[in-house]
């Protein structure tokens, strides 16, 4: 799976729209990449840029986009509201999916030093990507703003973390962090009433309202021994939150910033808003997401909403996602599109044609035409799927069967739905790896072999490519062997009107199995690295020999209960 990143730098440009695109079009250059969002601003005389792809392209198209930024911006002469030290005033990197907040921390590390060696002016890093506590505030790092940089750049307790310690006129500095997923949302109110929605964000937000002495409304501020005004804190951490009326929509909202979905979630930002509410006599009519979300984030709140039902988790992500959306009214105000609000989704390129978007008959005639992909590879891939989701579909059926000793097991059926659908993700996604895999194989045939230099480079390639092909239906062995755990489960303890269909599971994944192995042994034929042959081809003769017992077992029990 994709390791993905968002970049939202800052540029100090809210007003000439030609140098804005400028920048976004060098931003664009960069192949891998999606430009989400520009947000030009002509008060602040800012604009903010949100894009988002792998790490390498991701830091490559902040390079560029700096580097014009650095070209086109004069610091000099620039004026606006929002604080602001230099031409690309801060770069932020989000971890967005399969990637860790320390990965990101050293991808920023890396950003930063390629700045300051390729743009030749001060750079600091701030968040958790600081090198040094105090310059963890991003206040701190840009106190005094550009008008007091070249002052600051003279003192040693300034020198920049990366790039020369000198003041650049026209470039100013540039702050790279690494930082938490921010989330708008608005949780929509059957009131008009700003005050009242005010009140309900004061109660939720992590800085809370202002403690007063007497009346609770009209008492005066109480303050500390220093005479600042003493703060009760709201319910929920890393969240800012303010009350309006929308004229659009004639309603009032709670207007969020989860400024950490780690640690407040979406699911629990609505929920803590949903009681709040209540207690205040007033009711929640659904919710509102601005701009894009993780697609982890309205997993969760699947799952989350399931559980509280007692429903099994099991299911696919769009199901999930269905939940989630229903549950918080996403789309109550107007319809929310997962192909638009979710990252993963929007990012996708609409011209790849995958395997699995197919329907069943095309899929099919694709296999049997004259072309070698799809082959044995990907049937085997869809083959252990479609095992697996037999599995699954057997948990689900037992965790949701009414009865006595039934209902009060349905968290154990859940966990192996869950661990089902997770294999059968991997398994389909696997269905088009395996053809890509043949495709790399075929790009490094195709490369030139005129120089010995060209020749060994290809060489190189083909083996690197053919070490792929056979990693590929090898994972299919792993996942297919571990789906048999689960559908073994299911034929010994899931609901008995569904036994056969956990047996027929166990055939597919055995299948499964023994297909990959024979793609793996095909192309181990010509490999080079006879190390490599053998211990691949030793571990895939272990993995067929579980299989096949597993088989046998699963088909026991399964026989045994269907004579009864």
């Amino acid at each position: 799976m994709r390791k993905l990143i968002e970049c939202v730098p800052n540029f100090s440009e809210g007003r000439n729209m030609d140098i804005i695109k400028q920048i976004t079009d060098a931003i664009e250059s960069v192949d891998g990449i999606k430009l989400l969002d520009v947000d030009p601003g002509a008060a602040t005389n800012r604009t903010v840029v949100t894009i988002v792809g792998e790490p390498e392209p991701v830091m490559d198209a902040a390079i560029l986009g700096m580097k014009k930024a650095k070209e086109l911006i004069d610091m000099s002469k620039h004026q606006g509201a929002h604080p602001r030290f230099g031409a690309t005033d801060v770069c932020p990197l989000v971890p967005v999916a399969n990637i860790t907040m320390e990965e990101t921390v050293e991808y920023a590390r890396q950003l930063a030093k390629r700045a300051g060696e390729e743009l030749e002016y001060p750079i600091y890093c701030y968040e958790f990507a600081a090198l040094s506590p105090e310059r963890k505030n991003l206040a701190h790092v840009r106190s005094g703003e550009y008008e007091a940089l070249e002052k600051k750049l003279k003192e040693e307790q300034w020198k920049p973390d990366f790039g020369p310690a000198t003041f650049c006129p026209k470039s100013g500095a540039t702050a790279i962090s690494a930082r938490n997923f921010l989330v708008a949302f608005n949780v929509n109110l059957n009131t008009t009433s700003t005050r009242r929605a005010n009140a309900i964000a004061f109660d939720v937000r992590e800085r809370g309202r202002v403690k007063r002495t007497g009346h609770p409304i009209t008492g005066k501020p109480a303050l500390d021994e220093n005479g600042a005004k003493i703060m009760v804190p709201g319910s929920l951490k890393s969240v800012k939150a303010i009350g309006w009326f929308i004229e659009e929509y004639g309603i009032a909202q709670i207007s969020m910033n989860l400024t950490d979905i780690s640690i407040t979630s979406v699911h629990e930002a609505y929920d803590e808003v949903f009681k709040k509410a209540l207690d205040r006599g007033i009711r929640v009519s659904g919710s509102e997401l601005v701009g894009v979300i993780p697609l982890d984030a309205m997993l969760e709140a699947g799952r989350y909403f399931l559980t509280k039902q007692n429903r099994s988790l099991g299911v696919s992500h769009e199901e999930l996602i269905k939940v989630a959306v229903k549950s918080m009214g996403l789309d109550d105000l107007k319809p929310f599109d997962p192909r638009k609000n979710i990252i993963e989704y929007l990012i996708e390129d609409g011209n790849d044609k995958k395997l699995i978007d197919m329907d069943l008959a095309a899929f099919a005639d694709e296999t049997a035409s004259e072309s070698p992909a799809p082959g044995g590879g990907s049937i085997s891939a869809y083959v252990g799927a479609l095992g697996i989701s037999l599995g699954t579909m057997v948990a689900n059926l037992s965790a949701h069967k009414p009865g006595v000793n039934w209902e009060d097991q349905w968290e154990k059926f859940s966990e192996q739905a869950e661990a089902g659908q997770k294999l059968k993700d991997q398994l389909v996604h696997l269905v088009d790896e395996d053809t890509n895999a043949f495709n790399k194989i075929m790009d490094a045939i195709r490369l030139p072999k005129g120089s010995d230099a060209e020749k060994a480079a290809r060489l190189q390639a083909i083996e690197d490519a053919s070490k792929y092909a056979i990693e590929v239906p090898f994972m299919v062995m792993e996942k297919s062997l571990a789906s048999m755990d689960v559908i073994k489960a299911m034929a010994e303890y899931g609901n008995p009107n569904s036994v056969s269909d956990a047996g027929v599971g166990a055939l597919c994944a055995r299948t499964a199995v023994m297909g990959a192995y024979l793609n793996v042994k095909i192309n181990c034929a010509d490999l080079e690295d006879k190390t490599f042959v053998d211990d691949i081809l030793k571990r895939g003769a272990d993995i067929e020999r579980k299989a096949n017992e597993l088989e046998q077992e699963i088909l026991k029990i399964t026989n045994e209960k269907i004579s009864k």
